[in-house]
């Protein structure tokens, strides 16, 4: 588990120490705030980790390959002309930009940290006791089923301007379908998502994403973009990607989904919480926001964990207000006007 994120002249960032819950985070912001860049740090540090010990194994973490992979996937992720890009640079003369990530239990964080000069490396401050146990998953704003044919080969073969996300999350995307153990939590996952699908995803040979309605096959490129969206979540949960333990960031899950398929969303996403993923969400969506607050009061879901982190502009940089409910992060301008809306809609009807 990710228990907190410190950074320091981090993009829009002067200072901000974020603190997570075990099951559900949510962040909240004016667009340009950095709520992608929280999700994209925090990321990259999983990633790099993980990807270690998936390909070699168990073992002690080092500064030496720390170093190079941190600064690696941070360049691919957020793609700036060099690394010192992300430092911030808010006065004249060099600035030093630290993250830290603390896990837990009580495990040693990671830290690092580079400078506005910096190109290729980052300087490993603090080295974890150990590797992250799964694959983190990064689902960006746009789905990624249509472009899945012949996407990463592509993407490691030639220079594409694409972030890295799409790649891994490609990558997941058509790994084979989990067996064993997991398969009846899978569907019970998969089953609420397929009926509102219509259908179940399907992957051929040639490496196409169809969607199976009563045995007749589409072409995902036909079919809707929000049932895209939720066909990319049903397939990597029937793959493991988001089952038992693991992280799940995702960028506006919200967007281009209409409120019947949001509800659908939202509940999953808390039923992936309760099924021990940490989830990591961005939004600006009043309607996501009231239906997760909706269902967090259903006893079904009432012991799910859960943290809100709102993003205000300040005079020195983005800062962040935090707390346990949506209550607790101060006036969101994109939320104050969608409720100015519904009152004026409201005062007009009844005129």
């Amino acid at each position: 588990m990710l228990k907190s994120l410190s950074l320091k002249n981090f993009t829009a960032f002067t200072e901000a120490r974020l603190s997570f819950a075990s099951n559900l985070n949510v962040i909240v912001g004016e667009n340009s705030t950095g709520k992608t860049h929280i999700l994209k740090v925090a990321y990259s540090a999983l990633y790099a980790g993980a990807t270690r010990k998936k390909e070699q194994g168990p073992g002690t973490p080092t500064k030496a390959y720390l170093q190079t992979a941190i600064a690696d996937k941070l360049n691919a992720v957020f793609r700036p002309d060099e690394l010192g890009r992300l430092a911030r640079r808010a006065s004249p003369g060099r600035q030093r930009c630290e993250v830290s990530c603390l896990f837990s239990p009580n495990k040693p964080p990671l830290a690092f940290s580079f400078n506005t000069t910096s190109k290729s490396e980052v300087t490993i401050d603090k080295t974890p006791s150990a590797w992250p146990d799964k694959l983190p998953v990064y689902l960006p704003t746009r789905e990624l089923l249509t472009i899945y044919p012949g996407f990463v080969s592509l993407y490691e073969t030639t220079h594409l301007s694409f972030e890295e996300t799409w790649r891994d999350t490609c990558i997941l995307l058509g790994a084979p379908l989990a067996r064993g153990p997991r398969e009846k939590r899978i569907r019970e996952l998969l089953v609420p998502l397929e009926e509102a699908m219509g259908g179940k995803v399907e992957l051929d040979k040639a490496g196409r994403f169809y969607l199976n309605v009563a045995g007749v096959s589409t072409e995902m490129h036909l079919v809707a973009e929000g049932l895209r969206k939720l066909a990319m979540l049903a397939r990597l949960i029937a793959t493991g990607s988001l089952v038992d333990k693991g992280f799940l960031f995702w960028d506006e899950p919200e967007s281009n989904l209409n409120p019947k398929a949001i509800k659908m969303i939202a509940r999953t996403i808390l039923s992936l919480c309760q099924s021990g993923i940490q989830v990591f969400l961005a939004s600006h969506s009043l309607f996501l926001l009231r239906e997760l607050d909706i269902l967090l009061q259903r006893d079904e879901f009432k012991a799910v964990k859960t943290r809100f982190i709102g993003l205000h502009r300040g005079e020195e940089g983005v800062e962040a207000t935090q707390g346990d409910t949506i209550d607790d992060i101060g006036s969101i301008d994109a939320l104050t006007e969608e409720l100015s809306q519904s009152d004026r809609y409201l005062k007009v009807e009844t005129e």
